[in-house]
């Protein structure tokens, strides 16, 4: 891999973690005016199965996945299931901000398995970096710590989990293309949403949409473009680099809080979103300094 495409991918993820984060105030905004989010993603990966459809009709883009990365795609499509689900159902039992903390706990997870999943060292930087991404996700998202329900807390970590599958096998994915990628994994993920939608009772017809049309429109849009984003970066870098850049989507979420809802931000909320950029700088130079030294490594014969 080139220092280029390495480099490309990292923007490319700092792109996806903040759509992702706009994508959640939106969808905030959808929910104020009675459109469900369980609905949203329904009628989301629906859309998105279109739009592939049709952009592999058009570009004459292959939908067939690489023979040997087939089990790999299925267990990333079973891990961004299971990852909506746990996230979603979470916030019934705890405070968002609290579910917000444990599902964020996936780069830390991240870090430590990199050691037993891709047999690389772990470094005191490495640990360091994590560290204060961790401190200053949790100080912008300012949990209150009450009405602790065991339920909640267990499937917002089972989240992370799920999450900390999904970065390690989307980065093992580089035969498949990313549109044969994107509609694999939706056309898993679908028959999980509906089954979500149905037990809640929120499976509600397409004219729902109507109720918020831009709202509705940023949040479809905002998860597709991250969506795709995510899967070419993780092409190109290491989970481990790409879970720290993740920490980007809260900050990113709070500060669109701030100016689209009227949210205020405390100063501590304020000082953690310092915290998680200065530690995505240092991970992004320590990432660079990383591939510029194993470019210079010697073949042997």
């Amino acid at each position: 891999m080139t220092r280029s495409s390495h480099d490309t991918g990292l923007f490319l993820a700092i792109g996806s973690a903040s759509l992702y984060g706009l994508n959640i105030v939106f969808a905030r905004l959808a929910s104020f005016a009675g459109t469900s989010g369980s609905a949203i993603v329904v009628y989301r990966v629906l859309l998105m199965l279109a739009l592939v459809a049709a952009v592999a009709l058009v570009a004459r883009r292959s939908l067939a996945m690489a023979r040997e990365e087939r089990g790999t795609l299925l267990l990333l499509g079973i891990a961004s299931a299971l990852q909506g689900i746990g996230y979603l159902s979470s916030v019934a039992f705890i405070p968002v901000t609290v579910a917000a903390v444990v599902f964020y706990t996936y780069p830390i997870l991240i870090v430590l398995a990199n050691p037993f999943v891709e047999k690389t060292p772990l470094t005191p930087a490495l640990i360091g970096v994590v560290a204060i991404a961790s401190l200053g996700v949790c100080l912008v998202v300012g949990p209150a710590f009450t009405g602790l329900d065991w339920r909640g807390l267990a499937l917002a970590f089972g989240a992370s989990i799920a999450t900390t599958v999904q970065f390690f096998t989307a980065a093992r994915c580089t035969n498949t293309g990313v549109v044969a990628k994107v509609f694999w994994i939706q056309l898993i993920v679908l028959p999980t949403a509906l089954v979500i939608s149905l037990v809640t009772g929120q499976l509600a017809p397409p004219s729902v949409l109507a109720l918020a049309p831009f709202a509705v429109a940023m949040t479809i849009g905002g998860y597709v473009g991250g969506f795709v984003l995510q899967l070419v970066a993780l092409g190109r870098i290491s989970a481990v680099a790409a879970g720290i850049i993740f920490c980007t989507e809260p900050v990113v979420a709070s500060l669109a809080s701030a100016l689209i809802l009227n949210e205020v931000l405390s100063p501590l909320q304020i000082a953690g979103g310092v915290l998680v950029l200065a530690a995505i700088i240092t991970n992004v130079l320590l990432e660079q300094r990383r591939v510029r030294r194993a470019s210079l490594v010697p073949i042997a014969d």
